[in-house]
């Protein structure tokens, strides 16, 4: 019997003109501390990014979301905040921004297979 994980997500998402109070969701975080996981899922569907917002510097946004990448996996070359502990990442990852890129505040959940809870998620939320 495989043991069941508890989890937390968060979708990412972009707000081009915060002020409006507008977003697309881009993104899923899943963590668990237990089984020291985290995943960062991301995807930019250029097509609607341009209708939802005309103006929005696609290339930047992601080279942002890149990084939000790069600090989940703990990258030498994800700055300071990579090289903190898993929740400490999540913690800053799922901290409230008033950039154009936020995050929900975080899900709990429970499953058997963190990898495909991710991708299941980041399908119903992103895509």
């Amino acid at each position: 019997m495989q043991a069941k994980h508890i989890y937390e997500y968060a979708v990412i998402r972009v707000l081009p003109a915060v002020e409006r109070e507008e977003f697309l969701n881009i993104g899923l975080i899943l963590f668990c501390k237990k089984a020291k996981f985290i995943k960062v899922h991301f995807a930019l569907n250029e097509n609607k990014l341009k209708v939802f917002a005309p103006k929005l510097e696609l290339e930047q946004l992601q080279k942002n979301l890149e990084s939000l990448e790069k600090i989940a996996n703990g990258a030498k070359d994800g700055g300071p905040i990579a090289l903190l502990d898993i929740p400490s990442r999540f913690r800053w990852l799922t901290a409230v921004r008033s950039s154009c890129i936020q995050v929900s505040r975080p899900h709990p959940g429970l499953c058997d297979d963190l990898e495909k809870t991710a991708q299941r998620l980041f399908e119903e939320m992103v895509l």
